[in-house]
């Protein structure tokens, strides 16, 4: 077993809380903020972690598995999920942090512990969609733009979330104005090998899911993704593109 990952700056906290260590964590006693999810022949919950200061999102589960080539036999989910948390900060695409990791086994079982900093100041662009038409002309824009940057920041660092959704998408008004914003959820993010196939699965993605978007905005969200004009050839033919992927998807 390879040594419990704490986070610099949350360490102070959390030994003060006396939760620098898996078992602290693992033994605690929270509400789940949902129902555990009881697939893949385990169990996983998620509650929420209030410290001073800080909010948090624990995460434990046990002999909830993925399989891989790497891993036949499997590991835990939030093993993938904390190597792609690492890989976004590497890379320098905007996302969840974690606070600490950590692996043990109990009863024979693999269990994992993922706790990350709560998004307290940002808001998932799903429940901005919720009230998109009584948002004003220039923050539609420009929480568009946030995301095509997102996007196209993702992609450059060769990577592809398959959930870019706009509840995975987290907003905020940026320091010098306008809008930014981060990414969760990152369990299913790979390696974009196949860069115009897997740009097209995750920019088809959000658009299919943020149906109060017009015409004008999903091009807008393209062009930033894309750095190109609006209104140019590029656009038009990953639109079409976008478009053969949905109705594919919809034919099936």
């Amino acid at each position: 077993m390879k040594d419990d990952f704490i986070a610099a700056n949350d360490r102070p906290l959390l030994e003060q809380a006396g939760l620098a260590d898996f078992d602290a964590l693992w033994r605690l006693e929270l509400t789940p903020v949902d129902h555990p999810n009881v697939d893949r022949g385990g169990w996983s919950s998620v509650c929420q972690l209030e410290l001073p200061e800080q909010r948090y999102y624990l995460k434990r589960q046990s002999n909830h598995l993925t399989r891989s080539l790497r891993h036949p036999f499997g590991e835990p989910t939030f093993c993938r999920e904390f190597r792609n948390i690492q890989r976004y900060a590497a890379r320098g695409v905007p996302a969840t942090q974690a606070a600490f990791f950590g692996v043990r086994e109990r009863e024979g079982k693999p269990c994992a512990v993922l706790l990350t900093r709560a998004l307290t100041d940002w808001r998932d662009l799903a429940s901005w969609l919720n009230v998109w038409p009584q948002c004003t002309e220039s923050d539609r824009q420009q929480l568009l733009v946030a995301c095509g940057l997102l996007a196209r920041r993702l992609h450059l660092a060769g990577l592809i979330h398959c959930c870019f959704y706009p509840r995975h998408i987290f907003v905020r008004v940026g320091e010098q104005g306008g809008f930014e914003a981060c990414l969760i959820d990152l369990e299913k993010t790979r390696r974009l090998w196949f860069p115009r196939r897997d740009r097209i699965k995750d920019l088809e993605q959000f658009i299919r899911h943020a149906p109060q978007l017009d015409d004008d905005e999903a091009g807008l969200f393209l062009a930033t993704c894309l750095d190109a004009p609006q209104q140019g050839a590029e656009v038009a033919q990953w639109r079409q593109w976008l478009q053969t992927r949905r109705q594919r998807k919809e034919g099936h």
